[in-house]
């Protein structure tokens, strides 16, 4: 009865002012959800979670002692230093129009962004409040160069890793993350011709079909690559192959893979801006890929050392997390399974026979496991993806429903975000440690390498005997 006389006042309101139901729909400004509000707000605070402590505990339970702290400091002023990076340009770099490669500077120190101020989700009519797309946005930007020092870890004057992250940031990860995540967001997508004008504006790698949901290429590659460039570059650590450069804490490693793994639900879930029936398929699809990978690594090591190590389980797991980060929103659950099970096999395989045949020193196999992983979790995306084996396909958003999936067409298109972000990665980095070493130098002399990072950078130690 009460909602009869609802529809009796509306009816009589509209007749009253003489506005027809699309007029007043169109009157109506939208509004951000509450619930994908609050959803998103959590998930921003798990991506922190990843970085401080995860990202950091996990590395540095992999390095000696002697540069536990220098690892930890790192990752916590890398983390700092690139969030007010983006807030002063970084967001609008990356996702404000400007050309298919750089965004513009109209939303510069955030101007113009009000607590009013909306954002695009992958639902037409749903928004969420800006301010949070800037911040879960600005904790992606954070951990991706954080990832890098693993590369590199033990050896690297403090103030050449924030100069090198400095240019690196402004130049390989703000243009890879406009390239493959800028786009006029799905209201744009009215019609045909509305939708190729939309698509005509968004980023070089979106116009190309690219699939990354949460980050395989721009995150994962990206910072795999800039590892290996800079572990080929610096040098192997002293001792490397002839003394012990065994992992201090096993321990604080398998608490950071913990936190990471549990962080990662913001990552991927995250990146479904909404609490819906999607974000409910990311989250069991990164649960198991991970669950996979653990098992494929520690079984290959098994099979082929005779032991399974905490070590390689905790490296498993989030061998797991990185492969299906691009394909967490397209794929089915059996498909996660499968990228996982493959990630821990070929990250295995990357970490070990591959590294000890090219002979580089990747400390803590940044490379290894997020650029390896990265590549196999993006090429494998335009697999999984496919409705024929489970996955979601890829939305029409001016037909309204899943559009026809041609799996060579896709694997083509992930193809080209691989080897862009290969190639532009692997320049920016190549370029930003030539001119951190021709200004104030890379590497510690053999004597601190010695003594060891926390002393020598930082004047403390992690710990006391």
């Amino acid at each position: 009865m009460k909602q009869l006389l609802t529809t009796f006042a509306l009816l009589a309101l509209l007749g009253f002012s003489g506005l027809s139901f699309a007029e007043t729909a169109a009157a109506v400004p939208p509004t951000a959800d509450k619930g994908d509000t609050a959803w998103m707000i959590v998930a921003t605070v798990l991506v922190i979670l990843m970085v401080i402590p995860g990202l950091a505990l996990f590395y540095g339970g992999m390095v000696r002692a002697k540069n536990m702290l220098s690892v930890l400091m790192q990752v916590f002023v890398i983390f700092s230093m690139m969030a007010i990076l983006w807030a002063i340009y970084g967001y609008s770099i990356a996702f404000t129009e400007g050309n298919a490669f750089f965004g513009g500077f109209s939303k510069l120190f955030l101007k113009g962004i009000t607590p009013e101020s909306l954002a695009a989700t992958f639902s037409k009519g749903v928004y969420v409040p800006e301010y949070i797309y800037v911040a879960f946005q600005l904790t992606f930007s954070a951990i991706t160069p954080a990832l890098i020092i693993g590369a590199f870890a033990e050896r690297v004057k403090f103030s050449a890793v924030l100069l090198f992250m400095f240019i690196w940031f402004t130049f390989s990860y703000l243009p890879m993350a406009h390239m493959v995540w800028y786009w006029a967001g799905p209201d744009a997508y009215t019609d045909a011709s509305a939708a190729e004008a939309a698509g005509a504006t968004a980023g070089f790698l979106f116009q190309k079909g690219a699939l990354d949901f949460a980050g395989g290429t721009v995150v994962h590659i990206n910072a795999g690559i800039a590892g290996l460039v800079g572990c080929l570059m610096i040098g192997k650590r002293i001792g490397y192959r002839k003394e012990s450069l065994a992992p201090h804490s096993v321990t604080m490693t398998m608490i950071g893979a913990s936190l990471l793994w549990v962080g990662w639900f913001g990552f991927n879930v995250g990146s479904n801006l909404e609490a819906n029936g999607l974000a409910a398929l990311v989250f069991v699809n990164t649960l198991l890929a991970s669950a996979a990978a653990t098992l494929a690594w520690i079984g290959a090591e098994w099979l082929l050392r005779g032991k399974p190590s905490m070590l390689g389980g905790a490296s498993g797991a989030i061998a797991g997390l990185v492969a299906i980060t691009p394909a967490c929103g397209w794929s089915g659950p059996m498909g996660a399974i499968f990228l996982g099970l493959a990630a821990g096999a070929v990250c295995f395989w990357s970490v070990t026979m591959l590294k000890t045949a090219l002979g580089y020193d990747d400390s803590l196999d940044a490379f290894g496991v997020h650029g390896v992983g990265g590549v196999l979790g993006a090429l494998g995306t335009g697999i999984v993806a496919s409705p024929s084996l489970g996955g979601t396909g890829v939305w029409d958003y001016v037909a309204g429903g899943v559009a026809e999936y041609s799996m060579i067409g896709q694997i083509t298109s992930q193809a080209w975000g691989v080897g862009i972000c290969i190639v532009w990665s692997g320049a920016v980095s190549f370029i930003a440690y030539k001119i951190v070493d021709m200004t104030i130098g890379l590497r510690v002399s053999e004597e601190i390498e010695r003594i060891g990072l926390d002393v020598s950078e930082h004047g403390e130690t992690a710990y006391h005997s």
